[in-house]
């Protein structure tokens, strides 16, 4: 593929962050319309909560196979279509007049989502070198931290001043114009177009669709009761044959070797834990300060720009402590260990009556562990893949944080509905606290909250001391797809290619910081008889 003329490469690139400044800002925004949605259109418990769960719950079905269609048929080509599917989506969600027509809706929106997340990242990626990557994808996750950021407080203006229908008019009419920019894209592929591998292209969407649905209805219908365990046991059996119909497919739509690889799946594990930190309070924290401290809709978005102003401007600061020999390892663990004193202080200072001034720590650490990740992350994973499983690997990357936040969503909420319940004795009255009708015995809800997010601060330390290990110094580079030359440690010095060296030089120039710092640290392991005199 020759590589795209500068002027086409800025235009391609702006498009491109165009997609990651809308679908963010829209994701976020969505919860803060929730409880006026449910009050016009009369809903509550978990039809309510699909318009967000089911949102999610389609892009993190998608996002692989999406991917990997990119790799095939064209990364520009699959974004496209994407970017039509949310906005229709959106916009017949601005339209719908029953909770039924809006859940319908968002699922459609969420599929299109999905080919423009991953497929946005896997363009980049193949239009910059890797000396330019980590740069891009600073900027990258500095627009998609704008989008989060500014996602509540806009939603909640529009749906004051307009009602809940302006904001999904608004992101519907932004899908449509990047829809008309995505030609200034330069379009790439593998090199190489196989045939589609159908069976696990429907294998995982199925199993991964029916699992993830299984566990949002296990608060509703109880998690014992066959409307759970049926979809939950089908799920699990297709994602099982999945990998059996991958370990023997010759052009798999997931490669297994790129999970067997401890360095990729390091960065994956940790892509997926800052998500955990951040979305359930994200979500969901909007309706708590609604229902309980009495705030408006815009109000509880201005709060939370709190959690979101660090996505400004650590994306960028990330990209450059990295450039200037910060090992990757070590931004990786303090972006975790933030995240997770974050949720921990949250715990500790949540009421019913709290300000601004106790929340705003809790939520400048939590934003601010997602703010050292956003970028850095699918930039040091995808350095560590070759150019031909870019698609692929970005929507293994994408499906991760997604199947993470489908999990926080569906068992956030279900688990503030236990709680609340196992505390009232009464269903009905926990379904009123948890949609933010409750204010009247916000202490029951407000304990929930407590135990979940502290939780969740326990699960971000165990987290951090796992991708620490798996990044360690000597992880091995990602084995080869089906049909790449094997290791280069495996030939001999004549039988290696340009790519062998390259990934080489990609995977010393990864592992540069942590030998200098290996380096500067030596002195201090020295005996007394090697200490320098004087």
């Amino acid at each position: 593929m020759n590589p795209p003329r500068p002027s086409r490469s800025v235009l391609g690139l702006l498009t491109v962050l165009l997609g990651y400044f809308v679908l963010p800002m829209a994701m976020t925004g969505t919860s803060v319309a929730l409880p006026e949605i449910g009050r016009d259109l009369d809903a509550s418990g978990a039809s309510l909560q699909w318009v967000v769960t089911g949102y999610v719950l389609a892009a993190s079905s998608v996002m692989l196979v999406a991917g990997s269609l990119g790799d095939l048929f064209g990364r520009r080509k699959v974004y496209a279509i994407g970017i039509a599917l949310y906005a229709a989506g959106t916009l017949a969600a601005a339209a719908g007049q029953s909770i039924l027509v809006l859940d319908v809706a968002r699922t459609v929106a969420g599929v299109g989502a999905a080919a423009v997340m991953a497929g946005g990242v896997a363009i980049l990626a193949g239009m910059y070198d890797e000396t330019a990557r980590p740069r891009v994808f600073a900027t990258v996750g500095t627009t998609a931290g704008v989008g989060i950021a500014l996602g509540p407080t806009l939603s909640g203006a529009l749906v004051g001043a307009f009602g809940w229908r302006s904001s999904f008019l608004l992101f519907g009419a932004a899908g449509v114009l990047i829809l008309l920019l995505t030609r200034l894209i330069p379009e790439s592929r593998a090199a190489e177009r196989p045939t589609v591998d159908r069976p696990g292209v429907v294998t995982f969407i199925a199993g991964l669709a029916l699992l993830m649905f299984a566990l949002t209805q296990g608060s509703r219908a109880g998690w014992v009761s066959l409307a759970v365990l049926g979809p939950l046991g089908a799920g699990a059996a297709l994602l099982a044959a999945f990998v059996a119909v991958e370990r023997r497919a010759a052009n798999p739509v997931l490669d297994l070797s790129l999970i067997r690889d401890r360095r990729f799946s390091g960065w994956l594990v940790a892509a997926m834990a800052v998500t955990l930190g951040s979305t359930g309070v994200l979500v969901f924290l909007p309706t708590y300060l609604q229902g309980t401290g009495g705030l408006t809709a815009a109000g509880a978005g201005t709060l939370m720009l709190l959690m979101t102003v660090p996505v400004f401007a650590l994306p960028s600061f990330s990209g450059l402590l990295v450039a200037r020999g910060l090992p990757p390892r070590r931004l990786a663990t303090a972006a975790l260990l933030l995240s997770a004193a974050g949720n921990l202080w949250l715990a500790l200072v949540l009421a019913p009556d709290a300000g601004a001034g106790a929340l705003a720590p809790p939520l400048l650490l939590i934003g601010a562990g997602n703010g050292l990740g956003l970028g850095q992350f699918d930039a040091q994973a995808l350095g560590s893949v070759s150019a031909e499983r870019m698609g692929m690997a970005s929507g293994l990357l994408s499906t991760g944080r997604s199947v993470v936040g489908t999990l926080v969503l569906a068992g956030f909420g279900a688990a503030l509905m236990t709680l609340v319940e196992s505390g009232l004795g009464d269903r009905a009255a926990a379904d009123r606290v948890v949609t933010g009708r409750g204010a009247e015995i916000a202490g029951e809800f407000t304990g929930a909250w407590q135990t979940l997010v502290g939780a969740i601060a326990a699960a971000l330390v165990l987290a951090a001391v796992l991708v620490r290990w798996m990044l360690r110094p000597g992880a091995a580079p990602a084995a080869p797809g089906p049909g790449e030359p094997a290791p280069a440690e495996r030939r001999t010095s004549k039988d290696r290619t340009s790519k062998d060296r390259v990934s080489e030089e990609r995977v010393a120039k990864d592992q540069a910081p942590e030998r200098r710092a290996s380096k500067e640290r030596a002195p201090e392991h020295r005996t007394s008889a090697e200490a320098p005199a004087g």
